[in-house]
């Protein structure tokens, strides 16, 4: 019996995704639990698995399809099954009009292909089809349509003609690496988070010495399976310091800014082929242990793409930490929307500071605070940031 792929719910927040990369072809012998396809929300690109042995024996939804939960993506079946009634199905009720309960009426009749539709489903006027061909035009898609939906009409094709596009790049390289997946779903993010945000950054070092010797402490009796690590002790320095100024805890929403009462932090972890940002949830009411441990798991799972798209939703505020790399000082992190701050970490490098009347060596550490100017001013920002150096400079005011 034919098993069908549906659009999977990845997280509460979540009511569309987007079809990346199938892994595998129709025709393709696939194993339950076996990666199949990527799904991308605007939180995360995930791999879903294969729900069931056999053969992909249809794709429904190519690559790029928006589709809401439920939605049909594909069958795995028997080699040679027949598979019409699932296929019909599935058009039916696409094809469904609501009623005011939100079921499908019983008068559903399936979709009807669309007449206009070219080459990878472009709306292409068969005039316009007819001109497009007569001049060796081969790729619809590259004609920007200006009819109803998008549709491409005689004069497009025109306009198209007389203003071809340019060359594309034909520059050497060594690797060509698509757009697309968790990149695009990065890239996009980010793109919007810079467009909008009037973004300020305070770059200042801070001296590590009391922070080390802390984890130097805690870590003497701990096996290496549950030693804390600097992130651990900066996320609990930086709740504690959301504690003491909720001003930089905010959020815009509308008309509206929002002082947050929880305090959660997200924590930007690199995998291979980019990063995600799990939320440590309510960071301030929870212990050194079971922040690190938590962090853990993140970054466990992180590298097998096993974080859900809930867990990385709620967060207030974002660390990103880029010291264990050994080449950043300061940079410019991107806030990560709705969020209205987050905290980038240098590396730690031990050089001549002043302490008193002396000049000694020191370890410090680059912090580069950036925060939306919108709802938070430079002199907020630096009293906030004020009372996290005095937190790292003194940890032992962290846990009390």
């Amino acid at each position: 019996m034919a098993t069908q792929v549906k659009m999977p719910k990845m997280g509460l927040s979540m009511k569309v995704g987007i079809v990346g990369k199938w892994r595998k072809n129709e025709g393709d012998a696939v194993k339950k639990g076996e990666a199949l396809l990527e799904i991308m929300t605007d939180k995360i690109a995930n791999v879903l698995e294969a729900p069931a042995d056999g053969v992909l024996l249809k794709i429904v939804a190519e690559k790029k399809a928006k589709l809401p939960i439920g939605a049909l993506l594909g069958v795995i079946g028997a080699a040679g099954e027949d598979i019409s009634a699932v296929l019909a199905e599935a058009g039916a009720a696409a094809a469904a009009p609501v009623n005011a309960a939100g079921a499908a009426a019983v008068t559903a009749t399936p979709i009807q292909p669309d007449r206009t539709a070219g080459r990878d489903g472009v709306k292409i006027s068969p005039a316009a089809r007819k001109l497009a061909q007569e001049n060796n035009v081969a790729d619809f898609a590259l004609i920007t349509g200006t009819g109803p939906e998008g549709r491409i009409t005689r004069e497009d094709v025109e306009a198209f003609i007389a203003n071809p596009p340019a060359p594309a790049d034909s520059r050497p390289v060594w690797e060509t690496i698509p757009y697309e997946g968790m990149r695009q779903v990065i890239g996009e993010n980010m793109a919007q988070s810079w467009a909008l945000a009037a973004k300020v950054t305070h770059f200042v070092s801070v001296d590590m010495t009391g922070l080390l010797a802390l984890r130097t402490t805690i870590n003497a009796d701990l096996k290496e399976t549950q030693k804390v690590s600097i992130t651990d002790l900066l996320i609990k320095a930086v709740a504690k310091a959301l504690v003491k100024y909720p001003k930089v805890n905010v959020t815009l929403s509308g008309e509206e800014i929002k002082v947050l009462k929880d305090i959660n932090i997200g924590v930007a972890v690199a995998i291979p082929n980019g990063l995600v940002v799990p939320v440590v949830h309510n960071a301030d009411q929870k212990s050194l242990d079971e922040v690190s441990g938590q962090v853990r798991d993140f970054a466990k799972r992180a590298r097998k793409n096993k974080i859900d798209a809930s867990e990385m939703t709620g967060g207030t505020f974002t660390i990103t930490n880029l010291g264990g790399y050994g080449s950043v000082d300061y940079f410019t992190p991107i806030i990560n929307q709705p969020e209205s701050a987050i905290l980038g970490i240098g590396r730690t490098v031990r050089i001549p500071a002043v302490v008193g009347d002396a000049i000694v060596i020191r370890p410090m550490m680059g912090l580069s605070f950036a925060f939306d100017h919108r709802i938070i001013d430079g002199a907020p920002a630096a009293e906030f940031l004020a009372i996290l150096i005095k937190l790292i400079e003194q940890p032992h005011k962290i846990f009390i």
